[in-house]
């Protein structure tokens, strides 16, 4: 794996695709306990170098915490990617209440989680990958 930074800002149909993949991934990852959110969890997972995939929200306040998320996907080669909502990467992480309808409640924010297992190899798994060698690749 490689130390790779990517922006998610909605610039076309792509880029709304990946987040829809990287929303089904982070919750197929919940689902199997293969996600560790917030800043003690995913920093184990990075240092133990079990995390596939780290996860870093643009609007974090605190800047030692990203120089630390970022310094350790840098020094054990684990993708970073990054979104522009802390309170939406709470959601995706399932950071919060669902109502009788199936909507997002009471939302925590979350600057940060690691992926530690995939879960089920689906398409949007399989998307994100490529995109993360594609990325790769032109950096």
């Amino acid at each position: 794996m490689s130390d790779t930074e990517m922006d998610e800002t909605p610039r076309g149909s792509d880029e709304v695709d990946l987040n829809k993949s990287l929303q089904e991934v982070l919750k197929s990852a919940a689902r199997n306990d293969g996600l560790a959110r917030g800043l003690r969890e995913s920093v184990k997972a990075l240092d133990r170098r079990e995390a596939h995939l780290c996860v870093l929200a643009s609007n974090c306040d605190e800047a030692n915490y990203v120089k630390l998320i970022e310094a350790l996907c840098a020094e054990h080669s684990i993708n970073l990617l990054r979104v522009d909502d802390n309170k939406k990467l709470g959601e995706w992480a399932g950071l919060c209440k669902l109502d009788k309808d199936g909507k997002a409640r009471k939302v925590v924010r979350c600057s940060c989680c690691v992926v530690r297992d995939f879960g089920d190899e689906t398409q949007a798994h399989d998307q994100l990958l490529e995109y993360m060698k594609k990325t790769k690749q032109s950096a």
